[in-house]
C-alpha cells in the first residue's frame, strides 16, 4: 500500500474512532448518570468541532482589533451575544425551558472580577488561548496549547485557595437586566450595545484601512461542513444555538472553567494534599463535585466532549499533526499564561465563556464588566508578547487559535 494510501486511510480512521469514541463515552454517562449528562457530551462535542472548524475565537480576534483594528471577529462575537439574548432572556425571564428550570450565570461585582477579568486577559494573550480556545486547540492537535492547560488547572486551583479572601472584599449585589429591565427590555439594552461595539469596530477598521476586510467565499458544501473551515458568521450562530441547548440541558447555561479547579483539587488531593478547608470547596455545590466523580460532572464532561470534538474536526480537515518542538521562551509564556488565565477565572466568576458570553447572554451585568476588564488585560499582554515570541508571531494569530 501506497505511502499516500496510508495517509488517506489514516486521515479516515482517527476521526471514526474519535467519534465513536464520543458516542461510546455519551452513551455510557447517560445509561449510568442519566441521558442528560450524556446529551451534554455530545454537545461538547458539537462545540469543540464549532470552534475549530470556524476557527472561532476570542483571543485573535482581539490581538487583531488591538493591533491592526480589524473588527471582523469581534463583530461576529456581538452577532453570537446578541441571538444567545434573544434566545435566553425569555426562557430566564420565565424561571423554565422546556419543563426545565433553568437559571443564568449572575455574579457579584466587585475587585474580584475587575482583577480577575484583567489577569486573565493578560493571560489570554500569553498563553495563546482563553479558556474555550485552550481546549479546541489541544484538542485539536497543538502541544503548546497542552502546556497552556496544565498550567491554567494548576492557577485554577491556587484561585480556590484564595477565593475567600477575594470574596471578603468589597463588592456590589448581582445585577440582571432580565429583572431590572425585564425580558423586552433587556433585549432592546443589550442589542442597542451589541450594534454599538459593532458599529464601532467598523468606524474604527475604516478610519484605519479605508474598507472593512474582505474574506474569501468558502464551498459550504456537505464535504466542506466535515472539513472545514467555516464561514465565521456560522460558527458565530452555531455557538450561540449550542449555548440554548446547554441552557434547556443543564438548566444553567455553558461554563468551562470550574472544570479546571476541580480537576486540579482531584489531583491535588491524589497526590496528599487536602481542599477541603478550603472556603471554596465547602460550597455545597463544590463540595459535592469534590466526593463524586468526574463523570457526574457537567462542566468536566462537556469539556472533555470539546476536545474530542475539535480532534474529530482536525483529523477531518487534514490538520491534526502535533508538534512538541516548542521554543523555551513559547513553553515559559504558556506556563505564565496558564496560571493567569485559571487564577483570573476563580476570582471573576468565569472566563470568556461562563463570564463573558454566558454571563451576558444571562444579563448578567457583571458579564460587560469582565469584557471591559478583560479587554485591558489583552492590551496589556500584546504589548508583553514581544518578550515571549519574536518576529509575525508575536503579532500575527495562528491560524486555528483562539
Amino acid at each position: 500500500m501506497s505511502e499516500l494510501a496510508l495517509t488517506q486511510r489514516n486521515r479516515i480512521s482517527l476521526p471514526v474512532v474519535a467519534a465513536g469514541a464520543l458516542l461510546l463515552g455519551a452513551l455510557a454517562v447517560g445509561a449510568v448518570f442519566g441521558a442528560r449528562l450524556g446529551a451534554l457530551m455530545v454537545v461538547g462535542g458539537l462545540l469543540g468541532m464549532v470552534l475549530y472548524h470556524a476557527a472561532f475565537g476570542f483571543t485573535a480576534a482581539w490581538r487583531v482589533f488591538i493591533t491592526e483594528r480589524r473588527g471582523r471577529g469581534l463583530r461576529a462575537q456581538m452577532v453570537m451575544l446578541a441571538i444567545a439574548v434573544l434566545l435566553f432572556f425569555p426562557a430566564l425571564g420565565a424561571g423554565s425551558l422546556f419543563g426545565q428550570s433553568v437559571n443564568g450565570f449572575v455574579a457579584p461585582i466587585g475587585m474580584s472580577v475587575v482583577f480577575g477579568a484583567f489577569l486573565f486577559g493578560i493571560g489570554m494573550q500569553l498563553g495563546g488561548g482563553c479558556a474555550s480556545g485552550t481546549l479546541f486547540t489541544a484538542g485539536g492537535g497543538n502541544a503548546r496549547m497542552l502546556i497552556t492547560l496544565v498550567f491554567f488547572i494548576i492557577g485554577s486551583l491556587i484561585g480556590t485557595a484564595h477565593f475567600t479572601w477575594w470574596q471578603s472584599l468589597p463588592a456590589f449585589q448581582p445585577v440582571s437586566l432580565v429583572e431590572t429591565a425585564g425580558t423586552g427590555g433587556g433585549i432592546v439594552v443589550s442589542l442597542a450595545l451589541f450594534a454599538a461595539i459593532a458599529v464601532l469596530t467598523v468606524m474604527m477598521e475604516k478610519r484605519r484601512h479605508g474598507q472593512l476586510e474582505r474574506t474569501a467565499k468558502r464551498d459550504v458544501g456537505n464535504r466542506r461542513w466535515l472539513t472545514g473551515p467555516w464561514p465565521l458568521l456560522a460558527g458565530a450562530v452555531a455557538l450561540a444555538l449550542l449555548n440554548f441547548a446547554t441552557l434547556a440541558l443543564a438548566g444553567r447555561p455553558w461554563g468551562v472553567t470550574s472544570a479546571f479547579a476541580l480537576w486540579g483539587a482531584k489531583g491535588f488531593t491524589a497526590l496528599g494534599g487536602d481542599v477541603s478547608q478550603w472556603g471554596y470547596w465547602q460550597a455545597s455545590w463544590n463540595a459535592t463535585a469534590l466526593e463524586t466523580t468526574i463523570w457526574r460532572d457537567i462542566t468536566s464532561l462537556m469539556n472533555i466532549g470539546i476536545m474530542v470534538g475539535a480532534l474529530i474536526a482536525a483529523s477531518l480537515a487534514g490538520r491534526f499533526a502535533p508538534n512538541f518542538r516548542i521554543p523555551l521562551r513559547s513553553v515559559l509564556a504558556a506556563a505564565i499564561g496558564g496560571i493567569m488565565l485559571g487564577y483570573g477565572a476563580r476570582l471573576a466568576y468565569g472566563c470568556n465563556i461562563g463570564a463573558y458570553f454566558s454571563g451576558i447572554a444571562s444579563g448578567s451585568l457583571h458579564g460587560w464588566i469582565w469584557l471591559v476588564a478583560a479587554f485591558a488585560g489583552n492590551m496589556l499582554g500584546v504589548r508583553l508578547r514581544p518578550f515571549f515570541f519574536t518576529g509575525e508571531a508575536a503579532r500575527k494569530p495562528a491560524a486555528k487559535t483562539c
